[in-house]
């Protein structure tokens, strides 16, 4: 059996997100980045079946 965890690259939960000057969407230029806290229980779940060889 195939594992595939997708992951996304989110803003930190700890940054405050500020709009853009002219309010066109959000600045994330000097943002810091995290994987999505979901996505990173769906890796560290993957890893085990993996090593287990449950999963390829």
């Amino acid at each position: 059996m195939k594992v595939i965890a997708a992951v996304k690259r989110v803003v930190d939960y700890n940054v405050k997100v500020r709009a853009k000057s002219d309010r066109t969407g959000v600045d994330i230029g000097n943002a810091k980045m995290s994987i999505n806290p979901f996505d990173e229980i769906a890796v560290e779940a993957a890893v085990p079946m993996k090593e287990a060889g449950a999963g390829s």
